[in-house]
């Protein structure tokens, strides 16, 4: 077997229609366009991302059928072949080979759990039934089959098995691997947060899901790594460590949402998978944060002009509107979850004018405090206020000195570096910060404990809730397409 499977290869998420009934050919076609004009070296459909195990039979072939032709040579295809059962495999595969895939991806059998004796007799009754090349796949977290390097080290002496892709994550699997069996295997990453290590380790490239939506910043990193640019390398490798880790436990799930901001609709996940489940909303804010930062998306626009300090002639210049056509941020909300457990952060928010109704709000809260929610401005250092001037009030009644310490303690800390680095990220503009008011009611459960992860969690909650606020969301159109997965945030937290 002469194929050689290297460099950046997408594991493709497979698009449904929009209620998820059917494969959306027209969806998958556009995906391909999309990836294969980044400069990935191959394709591989219906692996995990791809959802195989909730595909029938005749969709997994139909998937790879329209991928093969829609690819139509640009690049190689790899087809994800692999099920619990010998015989079944063995189907795919040969139709993989007959519709001209170049190789099939085969996950160990999983559910049985085979021992390695079956592990062994399924992939050499596989390689005689099939003459097509062979990607052996370890993913123990999802199988709960692991592949040791022992038995690669046996079929690698397969004529037909020319690769292994590795998502365990475990990086000292994956060089007693490449320690094992040299150049007679090409070793891939399937593990997005280990990329770097494992290429630098001698990895021949990658299988990825997020190579769905940034394939580019993957095959500048591997390019980099292949001219010897470790530094370069190491740098991307950083950029899109967040993004990873969040793909990583995410799946199908963060890689559908994350399409979905780059305006490439691929539809739903298919149940068990859920958004809000596997992808949680929190981590959906920071999957859109930091395509921002590496400038995948760009960022929404505020939907209300804030109030600025300026006269009414430099207002009429302002692109040509007329002064009344200028709106002013009288009240805007936000709200956000993050965390989980007795450490969990819920923050609801409202930012709007000292001279509007949340002034008024705030002097009143100030004057005439409840018993149990005594508010607090916010601030860095004593004496020092962060500005906008934000208020903290607590939502749950306070009736112990530990559970205050915990509100005015970590929670009031956090509160206030999310509201300057919201100002010095540009969320809200600098030069109105002394116009504005926060008011925060702030969630801290009564039996937390960590500190620090209640620093953590409402640092995240305010900044998301902040981001809310000014672009105006959750939309309708938002609301209407999670009514059916709401739950309440705390039902199975203490």
């Amino acid at each position: 077997m002469t194929f050689k499977p290297e460099g950046v290869m997408p594991a493709l998420v497979t698009p449904f229609t929009d209620n998820g009934d059917r494969v959306d050919e027209s969806r998958l076609r556009e995906l391909v366009d999309y990836v294969i004009g980044h400069g990935v070296s191959a394709l591989v459909p219906c692996g995990t991302t791809g959802e195989f195990q909730n595909l029938t039979l005749n969709e997994r072939k139909r998937v790879l059928e329209v991928v093969v032709d829609h690819t139509n040579g640009r690049v190689p295809v790899i087809a994800g072949t692999g099920s619990s059962g010998t015989k079944l495999t063995i189907e795919a595969t040969q139709h993989a080979k007959d519709v001209g895939a170049a190789a099939a991806l085969v996950v160990t059998p999983y559910y049985h759990k085979p021992a390695d004796r079956g592990i062994y007799e399924h992939y050499r009754s596989l390689a005689e039934a099939v003459d097509l090349p062979i990607i052996l796949y370890n993913i123990p977290q999802a199988t709960g089959v692991n592949l040791s390097w022992q038995m690669v080290e046996d079929l690698v002496e397969i004529p037909n098995v020319v690769g292994l892709k590795d998502s365990s994550g475990e990086l000292r699997y994956m060089l007693s691997v490449l320690e094992k069996t040299g150049s007679r295997l090409s070793v891939l990453c399937g593990h997005d947060e280990v990329v770097l290590p494992a290429l630098a380790a001698g990895a021949s490239g990658m299988i990825l899901a997020s190579a769905n939506f940034m394939p580019d910043l993957w095959v500048e990193l591997y390019q980099a790594v292949k001219r010897g640019d470790l530094k370069t390398a190491r740098e991307m490798q950083v950029k899109v460590q967040k993004i990873s880790r969040i793909i990583v436990r995410s799946g199908p799930v963060g890689s559908k949402a994350a399409l979905r901001m780059l305006g490439i609709d691929p539809g739903p996940v298919r149940l068990p998978l859920s958004m809000g489940g596997e992808l949680t909303y929190e981590d959906m804010e920071e999957l859109r944060i930091d395509l921002e930062k590496i400038g995948k998306i760009k960022p929404r626009a505020p939907r209300a002009e804030i109030p600025r300090k300026v006269s009414a002639e430099e207002r009429l210049s302002l692109i040509g509107l007329a002064e009344e056509s200028i709106r002013s941020l009288r009240l805007e909300t936000g709200e956000a979850l993050a965390g989980s457990g007795p450490e969990v952060a819920h923050v609801e928010l409202m930012i709007g004018a000292k001279d509007g109704p949340l002034g008024e709000a705030f002097a009143k809260a100030k004057a005439t405090p409840t018993a149990g929610h005594e508010p607090l401005v916010a601030i860095l250092e004593p004496n020092l206020a962060v500005k906008p001037t934000t208020m903290i009030i607590p939502t749950v009644t306070i009736k112990s000195m530990r559970q205050a310490s915990m509100i005015y303690g970590p929670a009031q800390a956090a509160v206030a570096k999310a509201v300057i680095d919201s100002v010095k990220d540009g969320t809200l503009p600098k030069d109105v910060v002394d116009d504005l008011i926060i008011i925060a009611n702030v969630f801290v459960h009564p039996s937390a404990v960590d500190r620090k992860r209640v620093y953590i969690n409402n640092y995240k909650a305010v900044r998301h809730a902040v981001r809310k606020a000014v672009e105006g969301r959750p939309t309708v159109e938002e609301l209407l397409e999670n009514s059916e997965r709401a739950k309440h945030p705390f039902r199975y937290s203490p």
